[in-house]
C-alpha cells in the first residue's frame, strides 16, 4: 500500500465527533476534497453536512474542489468565525 493512503489531521470539534485527532485514510487515485469530504461523512454521519467543513492541503487552504493525491497531508476543520 505503499504511499496509498493520505494522512487526515481533525481538529476542535470534528475531532470530537470523530472521536480522534487524526487517521491514516486509504486513496489509491487523487480525489477532490468534495469527495473526500463525502467520504467521510459516511464514515462518520456526525459530520453531516460534511460539505461545510474547510481544508488544509498540506498546510495550504484548499477548497472542495482541490485535488487530494496519495501522500498528502489534509486538515479538516469546521468554519471559523470571527467576532
Amino acid at each position: 500500500m505503499n504511499g496509498a493512503t493520505v494522512n487526515l489531521l481533525y481538529f476542535a470539534r470534528v475531532a470530537e465527533l470523530v472521536g480522534k485527532r487524526g487517521e491514516s485514510w486509504p486513496l489509491a487515485t487523487p480525489t477532490t476534497g468534495a469527495q473526500l469530504l463525502e467520504a467521510l461523512q459516511e464514515r462518520y454521519p456526525d459530520l453531516a453536512p460534511a460539505a461545510r467543513l474547510k481544508l488544509a492541503i498540506n498546510q495550504m487552504h484548499a477548497k472542495a474542489n482541490a485535488t487530494i493525491a496519495p501522500g498528502d497531508e489534509v486538515a479538516i476543520f469546521e468554519p471559523v468565525t470571527g467576532g
